[in-house]
């Protein structure tokens, strides 16, 4: 059933390539950027996922659990659960992360911060 919030954490979006957006885009399920994006990109309290695939350029702060970059964000990204950071990604900003991976060819221009798990106790 169309609508439902279940069916919400599933649901996949793409910015094509020869697409600019210009505003800040909340979102939940899975976000592909391939265009340009000026704003702000934040997921949802049910999570999400992010992929900049390669030619897609960000021009914002992200936070979302789980980012994956492969092309080039002008902002802070803040990943609460996993960073993966491709080959041909360029992030000029800062980068906070639990878990983090990079390839060789990636490329921060910025301060690199760990954030430790929330375990929940206070």
């Amino acid at each position: 059933m169309l609508g439902k919030a279940k069916n919400a954490a599933g649901a996949h979006t793409l910015i094509a390539a020869n697409s600019r957006v210009v505003g800040d885009i909340h979102f939940t399920g899975g976000l592909h950027v391939q265009g340009h994006v000026q704003g702000n990109l934040l997921a949802g309290a049910e999570g999400g996922h992010l992929v900049i695939g390669e030619g897609g350029l960000v021009e914002g702060e992200i936070h979302a659990p789980h980012v994956v970059i492969n092309g080039e964000v002008r902002g802070d990204v803040h990943a609460t659960d996993r960073l993966e950071l491709a080959a041909r990604a360029v992030v000029t900003g800062n980068v906070y992360y639990r878990l983090i991976e990079i390839v060789v060819g990636a490329r921060i221009d910025g301060v690199m911060r760990h954030q430790a798990a929330d375990t929940g106790n206070s």
